[in-house]
């Protein structure tokens, strides 16, 4: 069997596929998207070029990108409003799909699960399937941190949530699709 029909032969029969968001349901990387509207873009760009060539934990790296903008709760919910989410041409059609088909589709993201809230609305994916990062706000609304509970906060955490999935759920064949192509899990 050729590599590309055993691709189609494993999306035709998975149980459950597990999709990136940032650069994979949506065109776009919603954290330099979030700091581009709060004016440090260009800053938040710099520090993630930096702590990809320093071997930095996505985890310290997040929370360096955070700590330069520090979005408030009000910031969050203006962006969300004002920036609809730029969805990948098909992307779509392929969850409905897989949808009709009996197979689970979640949102698995390193990514803010504020922000992947509406685009999971305009895909199908009900909101118990997305794990994403979660902003923690005080009670006036500013920014205090990111939950750092949460398994995508950490390097490896997609992985770990695609495993979480499998062990509850009992998937036997699970497919995933990350912003660098296709996994297989």
């Amino acid at each position: 069997m050729s590599d590309q029909a055993e691709v189609r032969q494993i999306w035709r029969t998975a149980d459950a596929v597990c999709f990136d968001v940032d650069s994979t349901v949506i065109t776009e990387e919603g954290l330099d998207e979030l700091a581009n509207y709060c004016g440090v873009g260009d800053r938040v760009a710099q520090l993630t070029k930096e702590a990809m060539g320093n071997g930095m934990s996505f985890r310290e790296a997040l929370t360096l990108r955070l700590d330069l903008f520090k979005p408030s709760l009000q910031i969050v919910q203006k962006f969300v409003q004002e920036h609809p989410p730029q969805l990948t041409p098909g992307v779509k059609e392929v969850i409905s799909l897989l949808q009709k088909r009996g197979t689970a589709v979640y949102l698995v993201s390193g990514g803010f699960f504020r922000i992947i809230e509406p685009i999971a609305q305009l895909v199908g994916v009900p909101v118990e399937n997305i794990f994403a990062n979660k902003l923690l706000f005080n009670e006036h609304g500013e920014y205090e941190m990111f939950d750092k509970d949460q398994p995508t906060s950490a390097s490896g955490g997609k992985a770990r949530v695609v495993q979480l999935l499998k062990d509850t759920h009992g998937y036997k064949r699970s497919a995933g699709v990350l912003n660098t192509g296709c996994c297989y899990w």
